[in-house]
């Protein structure tokens, strides 16, 4: 069995001190790849280091919408030289996040549309972020994406089934974090999933955050390992073998961020 987490953050200060054991464990897991996403520019930088140093990772480059005022051309220059690097498979995690307003909406809104616009320059796939939108994220996308040759995937989703059916619509991946392991919060999640075609679901971590059950019940902090848990669980809740899921998922995942499959 092969896995691969879709999504984390290794690039956070918490694993400053036992990198080495974390990919470790990933690895005798079956997590034979990682993305390691940036969410501002320094973030991003550091994906690309932590991907250089280990087998099996890959990067991503973006500003997270909480960081949408810190996001200027220069640092989307900045990206752009970052990207020559062959590990970088991904722009993201890009999006909006109308639920904290760490940035106003309309540097969000701005600075989503021209990390829209400068990922389809440079032909990366896409990682979004959308929390309590009210519609507009879906707005933009239809505006500025959905004619583009870019793929994506809505990272951690957590809406209802419009929104799911309009990412579907739009050719996006969605991708399944430990919340789906989560009793109360997972269910209607639990529900929507038979409803998303196996080769358009992910599998993440969003490693250090959403620990899945049972991790969670040991541990605050959520690493790529535990990404197993949670394969197992939408195995389980679609009623499918796991393998068999987690070769489907795999595929998709590397045909996503344009990852040879066989590495």
């Amino acid at each position: 069995m092969k896995i691969f987490d879709s999504h984390c953050h290794l690039n956070d200060k918490s694993y400053a001190k036992d990198m080495n054991q974390v990919i470790g464990r990933a690895n005798s897991a079956s997590i034979d790849a990682i993305m390691i996403v940036g969410i501002t520019e320094q973030t991003s930088a550091q994906a690309v280091e932590i991907a250089a140093a280990y087998p099996g990772c890959y990067a991503s480059v973006g500003v997270h919408p909480h960081d949408a005022t810190s996001c200027n051309k220069n640092v989307l220059t900045k990206f752009k030289t970052l990207s020559k690097n062959p590990l970088v498979k991904a722009w993201g995690e890009i999006g909006l996040d109308f639920n904290r307003m760490y940035s106003p909406k309309a540097a969000q809104e701005k600075w989503l549309i021209r990390q829209l616009e400068t990922a389809e320059e440079l032909s990366l796939p896409l990682i979004f972020h959308e929390r309590d939108s009210q519609g507009r994220f879906l707005d933009i996308l239809k505006a500025h994406y959905a004619d583009t040759a870019c793929k994506g995937v809505v990272h951690c989703f957590s809406g209802d089934s419009n929104e799911l059916d309009e990412y579907l619509k739009l050719g996006l991946h969605i991708g399944i974090t430990g919340i789906i392991t989560i009793q109360s919060r997972g269910k209607l999640l639990r529900k929507l999933l038979p409803h998303i075609p196996t080769d358009r679901i992910l599998v993440e971590t969003d490693a250090p955050y959403l620990t899945p059950t049972p991790e969670r019940n040991k541990t605050r902090r959520n690493e790529p390992a535990f990404v197993r848990s949670v394969l197992m669980k939408v195995a389980d809740v679609l009623q499918t073998d796991p393998e068999q899921l987690a070769e489907t998922i795999w595929d998709s995942t590397c045909r996503l961020f344009n990852i040879q499959s066989n590495n």
